[in-house]
């Protein structure tokens, strides 16, 4: 018994001793984890204490200058971004955002200015504020319906130059002296006066020629791009807008009096497409155009489709013709024949260069032309096109332009309606430059043109304009179309005098109307 109780007392000893053993060991690891912790510390310690060699401490620089420069040239890069963004807005967005309706700031000029007027070139007013008995203020328009569709109106909304300039005419260049005397008693400053380029003359005239027709004429100065008359027809009584709106806009009344048909129309351009057809002609046969022959016999046939035939104007047979004398003739036949002929996406990019499928806005409501022919069209369809009819549209603006091209050496100058801003007390505070130059065609095909051009006159359908006074340039057209189930044909001039150094470039469109006599005898008296 006392054997046994010793063995157990010493393995009891044993393994107290093993534990104490086990505990020492580990305590002894612990101290050294931390010894050696604490050695790592120190030469840490010491290390950051020790003075960094040049090598190192230029390498630490560099790091750091770097951060810095990548920093500075974005900086730098957001604050050039945005020199660039105010300097494109200042130039290209400014006058645009300052007119909108949706600036608030005009609101705030409006209840601090007496809205200004807007005028002629040569002085008309066209647009004035009057103060009525009850002490509020109404817009007046001297000029009345001849001028309604240019100038606009300021009530049911704005358009026209009153939309287009409402920022000048909020504004007020007044000496500021008399401007903080004005708001000191409460009292507001007059706005400032629109000048237009229209010439009172010249639309009062182009207004009465319509007499009552529904079209447009429109007269441009070649050289300088400034629009000198702009008249539409049937009009509307400005002053008497607001009584007579519930009948302009009711659905029964289908006359458009509130359309600007020289920018918002949309009509075939009949027979003065010829002219583009003939410059791609002569685009195309650059070294023998002047050999171009055909024999007119009154009618040609789509040699796909003998259904299929144009008809010259009444039947008229014009005989073997050249390129100037069927321009000149106006010959459907030959025309038609060279419309499907031509390669068509070449004519394409040339109507596109005449704003054809591209918007041609002077900052008045407007619509873009259209031509659609491409390669794939049935050759009936480019037949029709190459006389100005299928689905080919334009506006007169735009026919106005293409024949201002051709006068001015085959530079477009981009028109314009506005001249300058005056203050009241006649101080220039705004010039509006002269529109951007567009050449459109080179100056020897702007002369083959206007020698063609100058045949319709002397030998062709604008007989009408033939006179000793001066030498006009000229191209009828008519333009079939069918409205409510019937046909009727729009007749159009476009042209310009004198032929050597124009002045004057016109387009006039008569719905409905007789190309020789309407178009004709309005552009005689234009001239």
């Amino acid at each position: 018994m006392s054997r046994v109780d010793s063995e157990e007392k010493k393995k009891s000893r044993k393994g107290k001793e093993k534990i104490i053993e086990i505990g020492i060991n580990e305590i002894s690891h612990a101290s050294r984890t931390i010894l050696v912790k604490n050695k790592i510390q120190r030469q840490a310690k010491k290390r950051q204490e020790e003075p960094l060699s040049e090598t190192k401490l230029a390498m630490i620089k560099r790091k750091q200058n770097r951060e810095m420069l990548g920093i500075v040239y974005l900086f730098a890069l957001i604050f050039f971004a945005m020199i660039v963004y105010f300097c494109h807005f200042i130039l290209f967005q400014a006058e645009d955002k300052m007119g909108s309706p949706y600036n608030a700031r005009i609101d705030y000029l409006s209840s601090k200015t007496i809205r200004g007027e807007i005028q002629t070139a040569d002085g008309m007013v066209l647009a004035k504020t009057v103060n009525k008995e009850d002490g509020t203020e109404s817009r007046e328009y001297p000029g009345g319906a001849a001028f309604a569709h240019p100038i606009g109106y300021s009530v049911k909304g704005k358009t026209g130059i009153e939309a287009l300039g409402n920022y000048y005419l909020t504004n007020s260049g007044i000496n500021p002296l008399q401007k903080f005397m004005n708001e000191i008693e409460n009292r507001k400053n007059p706005g400032d006066t629109l000048v237009t380029t229209l010439h009172s003359d010249l639309q009062k005239l182009a207004y009465s020629l319509l007499d009552g027709r529904k079209g447009s004429i429109i007269c441009m100065e070649p050289s300088t791009g400034r629009i000198l008359a702009m008249a539409s027809a049937p009009s509307f009584d400005p002053n008497a807008l607001e009584s007579n709106w519930e009948s302009l806009i009711a659905d029964e009344n289908t006359d458009g009096n509130l359309v600007n048909r020289a920018t918002q129309g949309l009509y075939p351009p009949g027979s003065t497409f010829k002219l583009l057809m003939a410059l791609e002609y002569i685009r195309e046969h650059p070294a023998d155009w002047q050999d171009f022959n055909f024999k007119c016999r009154g009618e040609y046939t789509d040699p796909s489709n003998p259904a299929n035939v144009v008809h010259c104007y009444n039947g008229e047979v014009h005989g073997t013709v050249n390129l100037e004398s069927a321009l000149a003739d106006s010959c459907n036949s030959a025309f038609a024949f060279i419309g499907s002929e031509i390669d068509v996406n070449r004519l394409r990019n040339l109507t596109e260069d005449f704003f054809y499928n591209k918007d041609l806005s002077i900052g008045l409501p407007s619509k873009a032309g259209q031509f659609t022919l491409t390669a794939d069209s049935p050759t009936w369809l480019k037949m029709q096109s190459g006389i100005g009819q299928g689905e080919t549209l334009c506006s007169p603006m735009q026919n106005l332009c293409m024949v201002s091209a051709i006068a001015n050496h085959g530079t477009l100058v981009y028109p314009s309606i506005l001249s300058e801003v005056k203050s009241k007390e006649g101080t220039i505070v705004h010039e509006f430059p002269k529109g951007e130059e567009l050449t459109l065609l080179s100056s020897s095909e702007s002369d083959a043109l206007k020698q063609f051009m100058r045949s319709v006159v002397t030998e062709g359908t604008a007989s009408a304009l033939k006179t000793k006074a001066y030498q006009a340039c000229g191209k009828t057209g008519s333009a079939q179309v069918k409205e409510a189930g019937k046909m009727r044909t729009n007749a159009w001039f476009v042209g310009f005098a004198p032929m050597d150094d124009p002045k004057l470039a016109v387009c006039v469109l008569i719905e409905d109307g007789d190309r020789r006599k309407d178009s004709g005898s309005s552009c005689q008296r234009t001239f």
